[in-house]
């Protein structure tokens, strides 16, 4: 974090330009990803993205995230 704002590493800006979410939020250490309708397919398309391009980067998921249809993607 430098001055109040969240920096981006380069492996979660190629994922959100890949996979183009429409609702997100900046996390510490990734992003969440809400409003999903298909939220199974959309974790599985996010995983495929990070092996395919071969980026830093994991998916997490719990029973909270299920109440807003959301998941996230963390740097490792």
């Amino acid at each position: 974090m430098q001055n109040g704002t969240i920096q981006i590493n380069a492996d979660l800006q190629q994922f959100i330009q890949k996979f183009e979410p429409s609702k997100f939020k900046i996390l510490t250490r990734g992003i969440e990803i809400r409003g999903i309708y298909d939220l199974h397919g959309s974790m599985l398309r996010a995983n495929a993205i990070i092996d395919k391009m071969g980026l830093n980067l994991s998916v997490s998921h719990n029973a909270e995230m299920l109440s807003y249809k959301g998941f996230e993607v963390l740097s490792l």
